[in-house]
């Protein structure tokens, strides 16, 4: 199963900092994370999302040990 691990503003948005998720395709990811998690409907969009360290178009494939995290925009300097 593929673990999603989420980082401030999309870790508060889910509740949680990691989830286990069985879809097929980053886009069905995507799809169903913001169907169960409606304040992602807003954040995930201007997110970084890395499939194993990079990123990825929405019909790439998702395997058992797939790991995506979700970034959202950080401020600072």
């Amino acid at each position: 199963m593929t673990v999603v691990r989420f980082f401030a503003a999309a870790e508060e948005a889910v509740g949680a900092d990691r989830l286990v998720r069985t879809e097929q395709t980053l886009g069905g990811l995507r799809a169903a994370l913001e169907t169960e998690h409606p304040a992602l409907v807003a954040l995930l969009p201007r997110c970084a999302v890395l499939v194993d360290g990079a990123r990825v178009d929405d019909d790439h494939a998702l395997t058992a040990d797939t790991v995506v995290d979700v970034l959202p925009p950080f401020a600072g300097g």
